[in-house]
């Protein structure tokens, strides 16, 4: 692990640090840190910058609630930036949106991507704006229990690809499986947040029992 002292701070005593969300990898806002923000944002686990413009310490989410729990700090290969991964109570930028990055200036025609967030929003639109043809309006208007059918059905079909270690298959069958499930969330009011809490609480507890045993 580095020391504070191994960074590379600029001639300002500036280091930029690059904040995103450790669930989804998004990013979500460029500051820096001087020695003391980063001192004090290792210390409280919540991010602490240095204000350029008003020349004084920033604590993230001070004023308005929106703190930003670190779960890591990584330095760069020359060891002269930071990636900060966070937990976040709210929006990362003051305009209220989610990221500081939202106004697109160039997007690739025949590259798009993709990420599980964006699946969860069109997946939503589908229900509450129906599209006509669309097979997940069709989920939803058929009702819970055609859903629970088709989640019944693509566990089925995951069990087989995997017992006939059928690998492209079972990764096609898990593909179908985790759409159907993510339509079920949907209509359950479930998050991907929720599923991401629910795990991240099984990971400290597993954690603390491999520590008992190692005691």
């Amino acid at each position: 692990m580095l020391n504070i002292d191994e960074l590379k701070f600029d001639e300002k005593g500036l280091i930029p640090a690059i904040v995103a969300d450790a669930e989804s990898g998004k990013v979500l806002t460029l500051a820096y840190m001087n020695r003391e923000s980063l001192k004090i944002s290792m210390e409280k686990q919540l991010t602490c910058f240095w204000s350029r413009s008003r020349q004084e310490l920033w604590l993230k989410g001070e004023t308005s609630g929106n703190y930003q729990h670190i779960v890591s700090i990584t330095a760069d290969c020359d060891r002269d930036a930071l990636l900060v991964k966070v937990e976040k109570d709210g929006p990362a930028c003051h305009t209220g949106a989610d990221s500081c990055f939202n106004d697109l200036v160039w997007e690739s025609d025949e590259r798009h991507e993709f990420t599980l967030e964006g699946l969860m929003e069109l997946l939503k639109g589908r229900k509450t704006e129906k599209k006509e043809g669309s097979y997940t309006t069709y989920l939803f208007e058929k009702g819970l229990d055609k859903i629970l059918k088709k989640v019944g059905e693509e566990c089925t079909e995951v069990i087989i690809s995997a017992k006939d270690q059928d690998k492209p298959n079972t990764i096609y069958e898990i593909a179908d499986l985790t759409y159907h499930v993510m339509v079920l969330m949907i209509e359950a009011g479930i998050s991907l947040e929720d599923i991401h809490k629910e795990l991240a609480s099984r990971h400290v507890i597993d954690h603390k029992v491999k520590q008992e045993k190692m005691n």
